[in-house]
């Protein structure tokens, strides 16, 4: 990728973030993009763990002397603590439609433009 296609793909996303829609369908098309961006940097995340933990028991194998067992406390700490991060992550990612629902955002921004249009004074 040269420098000018970064360029661009950087002024693409300012663009984007600042993307304001005009119509329905193109607030629907921008949710959509900002939903596969999460699910994208999930599984990522996910994928990044998997590797690198692959790596941490290679090296822990091999760092074995003779007779001593792998199932050991601190064998286990990164992927453990690593892998509470990744829940978290998860969960932010999958779980708000789950309990909120789809349109809890827009609810919540109405009910709070809604109070502030009541406590002002007109």
């Amino acid at each position: 990728m040269s420098l000018q296609d970064r360029i661009n793909s950087r002024m693409d996303k300012e663009a984007f973030k600042n993307f304001i829609p005009s119509n329905a369908e193109e607030a629907r098309y921008y949710q959509a993009v900002k939903r596969v961006k999460k699910i994208k940097g999930f599984y990522t995340h996910a994928v990044v763990y998997l590797v690198i933990n692959i790596m941490i028991v290679i090296i822990n194998i091999q760092n074995l002397k003779d007779g001593e067992s792998y199932f050991q406390a601190h064998n286990f700490f990164t992927a453990f603590f690593w892998g509470l991060g990744l829940l978290a992550h998860g969960l932010s990612v999958f779980l708000p439609d789950f309990i909120m629902g789809q349109n809890w955002e827009e609810r919540k921004i109405k009910e709070f433009m809604e109070k502030e249009k009541a406590n002002k004074w007109e």
